[in-house]
């Protein structure tokens, strides 16, 4: 061990010990096996090791829980009945500890609402900005809409010199328009009101109703035309410092205000009348004031009406409105506008479109956003699509109506909102010209250099000083983390594992904690090399502020720039559990580390370059994707290969595959598919070379708790055959469905086949007890009396991948189906773990594992993986680039999309896209072999795949 390695002290350790790291004593979680270890405080540490060594088990089982669980009982039984129940690790002691956070690898949420904006809490902090300091905008004359208040009114009285007369009038009400003038004027007279102003005179009331009586019956709407005006007050101006004539003043204006909702006249001596309102409102409209919830799409009052918040509606999709958008509205890009009948509505626009210059012969995808909009919504010399969609609406008892309809409808962005969420009056309120709708689908670099360069007044900047600050150091932490591609208002379930993970890093950076613990799994994921320098100077900063960072990562970058490095192993499962190496990262190149993560760091061990590059006779041919940011790029996937998709976060990679080309194979092949395939012109090439395509991504293998590995590769029925197959099995007439915990027979009755039930406690966590009936072993105890080698069903659940190969030596069925597992490098899960403990990296590969199993010669499959590196170390990494080669091997087709270097260096041919994330991506930059890929001078992958190569 290094000096600089923090020893575990033998007795208790010293207050000066505990303030400079946290000591772990005899940590027994999952796989560790009695665990001491020093962690220093203040520093970035890089936890690590291969998949299943143990590395979540010391930072989240151990670390993160015990920090949870005293941050919780710390507070009320009656605030800890509201909170997440927290169960004691198995571990000793835990000393030194500080309040833990962590940031897991999780998709946060399905939840429609949920945006970028709201998970960073971003598009708070603009609510309250435009409600304070927003102008609302008026959409008839584009003048600013005021309010005056009673200041405004006695600040113009006070601009006169002292000794000025003044007089105070409001027009009659107009809240009662119904009523009759001489009921109106008597209620003004009971009030104590006495004088009309009326043709520039002052009248008494009593005089006015005697003189004109015929005038009494009129409705007080027409007699608002009749310039009548109320007396109020009459006052004369004072010196500022004469409160009382100050204070008479104020009440006056206010009981004009209030008796007149919100008008009043100010006439002073020699100067022309000076009205004035009370009212938000302007050019006969009358506009909500700014206020958060005007802003708030979760909110029913400020959510529009039409989609309420959600952004989509269920109408006319303009995908299959217009599924060819290469072409002109001339060359029938409408595809509704098409026959004899219907045809007739594009003849009527082709006529007509000379009024108004509409360019028939430009592209659809060319035309600009208010051409779009004319075409959709018509104008006054032709109707436009939506009024042939209503048209078909009113006469849905037609048979081809209904079936017209039907064709064309699908999730559509809201026609009112336009995507927007918010009722049409928050869109009038600007800050610097633009409303918050039009901020929400600004990418995060451009939004920052918007607030940045925000113009305001000192009154506004005083205001919102404290909310542009959160905001600017969230927006410049979005781009340091490589996230300023995406829009605020983008929804938070599109996002990747690691994209979120990232979002939740600048939600934490933003709130600036010290003192801290942070642990993070894996924040890389999902994140270009380029990258991720950014990423670790973020931690950095969190460092800065005090804290102490622990990372589980296996990215190269961020190991180098660890302060302190701790790597489990030696290996996976039952050989792992142990603390291999823990020292500074300089202390990897000291030849007695014998550790798989400093073998791979020093170069000892490496993944080696393919000797020879597949040659390709197949191919399919992906024409004018122009979906998101794609700049209308054509790509060629070779057959019988291992193709890596590769480029920096944003570029364009997930649109690509995931929303293009899956759906499009998906449609190819008749196969269900929920979404339509996003824009392109054409996929062409060998197509009838395949017979079907899977995506195997990072989703739960199982919903179940009883779920597991074994029965997902189907290995489990082979298992149960072979219990059932036993001479005490068929003595007692057992067949293979007596040995599943999913179904009544052979498992538990008490605890269904759980083999524990579980006790709510309102205070505490919820007790998991081993089932009194089975003892936890899940079946009846006549079904665990029959024994294959001295072994019943629960033993052998109880084996992991690794042993149970060696175990079932001589039944061939079982290793075949378990052998790979083993091979994607999940030797180490246990045979009855429940699917829910998997990470998704680990799901991923028992999906992979799956299909090696699937043995069909005739099958030729495109599968397409969503970066199966997720979770795995470089030792992995060499077991999955064999299983993904297998599969080539058999006849299929991989795809990959891909960031690590490793799998990229392996590839038969890489696809780049880039050269930048968001709007300056999109461009096909490369597609070739790697090593055509280095001489690519714009291409980030090239240059630091040349390392590598």
């Amino acid at each position: 061990m290094s000096d600089k390695s923090i020893a575990i002290p033998t007795d208790q350790p010293s207050k000066t010990e505990l303030r400079n790291a946290i000591y772990i004593k005899g940590a027994r979680a999952n796989n560790l096996k009695n665990v001491d270890l020093a962690i220093p405080k203040n520093k970035l540490v890089v936890v690590t090791g291969v998949s299943g060594s143990g590395k979540s088990s010391i930072t989240m089982d151990t670390l993160y829980a015990e920090g949870q669980r005293r941050y919780v009982e710390s507070l009320s039984s009656y605030a800890r009945q509201f909170l997440m129940r927290m169960k004691k690790p198995d571990v000793d002691y835990i000393k030194g500890i500080c309040p833990a956070i962590a940031i897991e690898q999780k998709t946060t949420t399905a939840n429609a609402r949920s945006t970028v904006g709201t998970l960073t809490e971003i598009y708070d902090f603009f609510r309250l900005l435009y409600a304070r300091i927003g102008k609302t905008i008026s959409p008839v004359s584009g003048e600013e809409v005021k309010k005056h208040e009673v200041s405004d009114v006695v600040d113009y009285i006070h601009q006169f010199e002292a000794g000025k007369r003044g007089q105070l009038f409001i027009p009659l009400p107009y809240k009662y328009k119904d009523r009759q003038l001489g009921q109106e004027l008597q209620l003004l007279l009971q009030k104590g009101y006495t004088r009309l102003r009326h043709e520039g005179e002052l009248i008494r009331i009593e005089d006015f109703i005697e003189e004109h009586p015929k005038w009494q019956q009129q409705k007080l709407s027409e007699a608002r035309s009749m310039d009548l005006l109320v007396l109020i007050d009459r006052f004369v101006v004072r010196e500022e410092e004469d409160e009382e004539n100050l204070r008479r003043i104020s009440d006056s204006v206010q009981t004009a205000f209030y008796e007149s909702e919100g008008e009043c006249i100010v006439e002073m001596e020699g100067e022309e009348q000076h009205p004035f309102n009370n009212r938000f409102e302007l050019d006969g409209m009358t506009f909500p004031e700014p206020s958060p919830h005007l802003f708030n799409f979760n909110n029913p009052y400020g959510a529009c009406p039409k989609c309420e918040g959600f952004s989509q509606v269920m109408g006319i999709d303009e995908r299959k409105v217009v599924p060819n958008p290469t072409l002109s509205v001339y060359e029938g890009a409408i595809a509704c506008w098409k026959g004899e009948k219907y045809g007739l509505w594009l003849e009527k626009f082709l006529k007509a479109a000379h009024h108004f210059d509409f360019p028939v012969h430009t592209p659809y995808q060319d035309l600009s956003r208010e051409e779009v909009r004319l075409l959709w919504r018509g104008n006054k010399y032709f109707d436009g699509i939506h009024a042939f969609f209503s048209e078909l609406e009113e006469k849905t008892y037609k048979i081809q109506n209904r079936v017209m309809l039907a064709r064309y409808r699908g999730k559509t962005l809201c026609p009112v909102c336009e995507g927007g969420r918010l009722r049409e009056e928050a869109t009038y309120v600007k800050v610097g010209g633009k409303a918050i709708s039009e901020l929400t689908l600004m990418p995060v670099d451009e939004l920052l250099a918007f607030v940045e360069d925000l113009e305001l007044s000192e009154f506004e900047a005083k205001v919102g000083k404290r909310l542009l600050l959160e905001i600017t150091n969230r927006l410049r932490f979005m781009c340091d983390v490589g996230l300023s591609y995406l829009t605020i208002g983008r929804i938070s379930a599109t996002l990747s594992g690691g994209e979120t993970q990232r979002i939740n890093l600048t939600r934490t950076l933003g709130s600036n904690l010290t003192s801290s613990m942070y642990i993070l799994d894996e924040p890389s994921v999902g994140l270009h090399p380029r990258d991720t320098n950014r990423l670790v100077e973020v931690l950095q900063s969190l460092k800065k502020l005090g804290n102490t960072v622990i990372v589980v990562e296996h990215e190269e970058d961020v190991i180098k720039s660890a302060d302190y490095l701790i790597d489990i192993g030696p290996e996976a499962g039952i050989h792992g559990g142990e603390v291999v190496f823990a020292g500074p990262y300089e202390d990897i190149y000291d030849e007695a580390t014998e550790s798989l993560t400093t073998k791979y760091m020093n170069g000892r061990m490496n993944i080696p370059v393919p000797e020879v590059r597949r040659k390709f006779v197949r191919e399919l041919r992906l024409e004018g994707a122009r979906q998101h940011n794609l700049k209308n790029i054509d790509v060629t996937f070779p057959l019988n290969t291992l193709t890596v998709v590769s480029g920096v976060s944003g570029s364009g990679k997930t649109t690509l595959v995931k929303q293009i080309l899956y759906p499009a194979l998906m449609k190819h092949f008749g196969q269900n598919y929920s979404k339509s395939p996003g824009t392109y012109k054409d996929l062409a090439g060998d197509l009838d070379a395949l017979t079907g395509v899977e995506m195997i991504n990072q989703s739960p293998i199982g919903k179940s708790s009883r779920s597991n590995p074994v029965t997902y590769v189907k290995a489990y029925d082979a298992i149960r055959n072979l219990m059932a197959s036993q001479q005490l099995s068929k003595i007692r007439g057992y067949k293979p469905s007596h040995f599943s915990f999913n179904v009544d027979g052979g498992r538990c009755d008490t605890c269904k086949g759980e083999g524990e039930q579980v006790i709510e406690m309102q205070f505490l966590a919820d007790v998991r007890l081993e089932c009194e009936e089975c003892g936890g072993k899940r079946f009846k105890g006549e079904v665990l009396e029959v024994k294959y080698r001295d072994k019943s069903i629960f033993d052998i659940l109880d084996m992991s991948v690794e042993e149970a190969i060696d175990f079932f030596d001589e039944a061939p069925d079982v290793i075949n189906k378990l052998k790979p597992l083993h091979d994607v490098g999940l030797g180490y899960v246990k045979l009855g773990q429940s699917s829910s403990t998997l990470s998704g990296g680990e799901a991923q590969r028992v999906k992979l594992a799956s299909f090696l199993n699937k043995d069909s010669a005739s099958d030729h499959i495109f599968f397409i993986f969503d970066e199966p590196t997720t979770g795995l170390h470089f030792h992995d990494i060499r077991k999955l680039l064999g299983a993904l080669n297998a599969l080539v091997e058999k006849g299929h087709s991989v795809l990959v999309v891909e960031h690590n270097m490793e799998v990229i260096k392996s590839a038969d041919w890489v696809i780049d896209l880039g050269p930048e994330g968001g709007k300056n991506g999109g461009h096909l930059v490369f597609q070739g072999r790697p090593e055509e890929l280095i001489k690519v001078e714009e291409s980030y992958t090239g240059k630091f795949l040349q390392e590598k190569l």
